[in-house]
């Protein structure tokens, strides 16, 4: 062949799947049995949605107890205060101690202190009635369930798995050849691999910094800016990004032989039809190519075949002539 210099772009193809760029888990603030269960694997929803209930009874119980427990601490406040008017009267008109005045003044503090603490617990009751009740708290997509209706769960068990609304990643797991030559913001064209015409870019989001212990791979995501609709979570999506080496040689693998341990070619003289080894520099192996990086111009006569039988001087004539 004759050689010639031209650009070294390499496409890569991988295949890999749609997944939400941020999925959040919904559970229970606190432990009880699940009564109803409202969505299911699939459903969209609301940040506001209840999507699941838990049995309140405990819960309201606790609350009644507080309530009363204001109301009971409400009354021995009202009965020191006025106790602690009267005392202070007392004390003004010379009818009563000081130490009698003291006394109705600790007390007030102290049934006040008690009513305080009677509207906290009130609170942290309401709150527990509250968290009965679970919501979506953003809008997405159910991708899993973890708990039936019937079922006891513990605080911070997961029940639901939700995917946002915005921001999809196509997920691929990238050999580390293909990073070291991919540029860091190239774009990513991605296409349903059943059905190639839908199609949308994408950009590297994020390069996992390890790589999977059994695969050897990493795990890159692609943002998508814009998905089509008939693009949905879960699916088979490839991505192919073209990757631009600049210009060079590049070569048929079954022309490089080796001469004194390093890499040559048989370059043939186009007037007397003979080779001669000659030194190259490689820039890097590709899958049944070589690219040269040095010891050729481009214009030259390079043998592809038989490289293994021949000799210098040698000569040889093309494939398919006959001499």
């Amino acid at each position: 062949m004759v050689v010639g210099k031209g650009g070294l772009g390499q496409s890569i193809v991988l295949t890999g799947q749609i997944q939400a760029e941020k999925e959040v888990a919904l559970a229970f603030r606190i432990g009880g049995r699940i009564i109803e269960r409202t969505v299911d694997a699939g459903d969209r929803v609301k940040a506001d949605q209840v999507v699941a209930k838990l049995d309140p009874q405990n819960e309201l119980n606790s609350l009644r107890t507080a309530r009363a427990a204001l109301a009971a601490a409400n009354a021995r406040l009202e009965q020191d205060s006025n106790h602690f008017h009267r005392q202070e009267t007392l004390l003004q008109q010379g009818w009563t101690t000081r130490a009698n005045f003291d006394q109705a003044q600790q007390a007030l503090r102290t049934a006040q202190a008690a009513v305080d603490d009677a509207k906290a617990q009130v609170e942290i009751a309401e709150d527990r009635v509250s968290y009965t009740e679970l919501k979506a708290g953003v809008n997405g997509t159910i991708t899993s369930r973890a708990a039936e209706s019937g079922e006891v769960v513990q605080a911070g068990q997961t029940v639901f798995m939700v995917a946002r609304e915005t921001g999809w990643d196509a997920v691929f797991d990238v050999p580390a050849r293909m990073l070291r030559t991919a540029p860091a913001d190239a774009d990513v064209i991605i296409a349903l691999t059943d059905d190639p015409s839908v199609t949308t870019k994408g950009r590297v989001r994020q390069i996992d910094p390890q790589a999977d212990p059994v695969t050897r791979t990493f795990k890159v995501r692609v943002a998508i800016n814009d998905p089509p609709p008939a693009m949905r979570l879960g699916a088979t999506v490839s991505g192919r990004m073209e990757v631009d080496h600049g210009h060079g040689i590049s070569l048929p693998a079954s022309a490089l032989t080796a001469t004194e341990k390093n890499p040559a070619v048989w370059v043939v003289d186009p007037d007397s039809m003979t080779v001669a080894l000659k030194p190259v520099d490689i820039l890097r192996f590709d899958p049944g190519t070589v690219v040269l990086s040095g010891g050729l111009d481009g214009g030259e006569i390079v043998v592809t075949a038989g490289v293994q039988a021949l000799h210098p001087g040698q000569k040889v004539r093309p494939l398919g002539v006959r001499s």
